[in-house]
């Protein structure tokens, strides 16, 4: 779907805001009684989650 293996996602703060974000408008989009566009926000948010913080892997620099 995405490729979060790319170097743009090495940075700490880049992998939190990415998942925040999506989290957050998820959230928003909830609050608002919009369900559809919320679970479609908080399921990147949580599959993002899942590939930057527990299955990030980015290639070496160089490589």
């Amino acid at each position: 779907m995405f490729n979060f293996d790319l170097p743009f996602f090495r940075p700490l703060w880049v992998r939190i805001a990415t998942v925040g974000f999506s989290v957050g408008w998820g959230l928003v989009e909830l609050s608002m009684g919009s369900a559809g566009f919320a679970v479609l926000f908080l399921a990147a948010g949580i599959y993002s989650a899942y590939r930057l913080f527990i299955t990030f892997d980015p290639p070496e620099d160089g490589a």
